[in-house]
């Protein structure tokens, strides 16, 4: 079991991790599609979660394995508040190595919001673990299984379906390769959210998704 895991992730990561350049633009265009639908409708994402939120994280296209084994693999970028607006963008990556019965095979596209800013350094930090690092929830507007104390809420989609998805054990970390793609130097994503450099034109259509501040 453990070599199929090892396996499937390895298989997923390479598949991601070796698209061009110019993908990193793709991504950004369907993240904002993706936050555009799942913020359109108070059934989704309820306007006061959003409104609470001190980080979003879009990532389009989660990539789970296949059925039994639950590992999955996804890139998007996180954005936080600031007191002039949202922060440029920065690149993440999502993994999930659990095992357990899963869906094989489909594509997700997630958002992910903070709702404690205590915890913004360490979301942005090298590794930050869905339901360890802080108290994660599925949210789904009217089905919503929420935990009300929880810091995390997961929302998704699926061939234009809302359903749920646990994320327990999940990791989101930096994608150091995206970040030098769209901003042509090495930088981390606490130094974009803190230093909140110039927006690049291909994150625009990203950044106009975002909730008004």
């Amino acid at each position: 079991m453990r070599k199929t895991t090892c396996l499937l992730f390895t298989v997923l990561t390479a598949a991601l991790g070796a698209s061009p350049a110019n993908d990193t633009a793709a991504r950004l265009e369907r993240s904002a599609a993706v936050l555009k639908t799942l913020t359109s409708s108070a059934h989704v994402i309820p306007s006061e979660k959003l409104a609470a939120s001190d980080c979003i994280a879009v990532v389009p296209g989660f990539k789970k394995g296949a059925a039994v084994v639950g590992v999955g693999f996804g890139k998007g970028f996180i954005s936080c508040r600031t007191s002039d607006g949202w922060s440029a963008p920065g690149s993440v990556t999502l993994e999930t190595t659990s095992l357990g019965v899963q869906v094989g095979g489909e594509e997700i596209d997630l958002v992910v919001l903070s709702l404690d800013k205590d915890r913004r350094a360490k979301l942005l930090s090298e590794r930050f673990t869905l339901g360890t690092d802080a108290s994660a929830a599925w949210g789904n507007g009217k089905t919503a299984h929420e935990d009300p104390n929880a810091k995390i809420l997961v929302y998704a989609q699926t061939k234009g379906a809302f359903a749920g998805f646990g994320l327990d054990g999940a990791t989101l970390k930096p994608d150091n390769s995206g970040n030098k793609s769209l901003y042509g130097r090495t930088v981390t994503n606490h130094e974009i959210v803190e230093e909140n450099p110039s927006v690049p034109s291909a994150a625009s259509p990203l950044m106009a998704a975002l909730p008004a501040h």
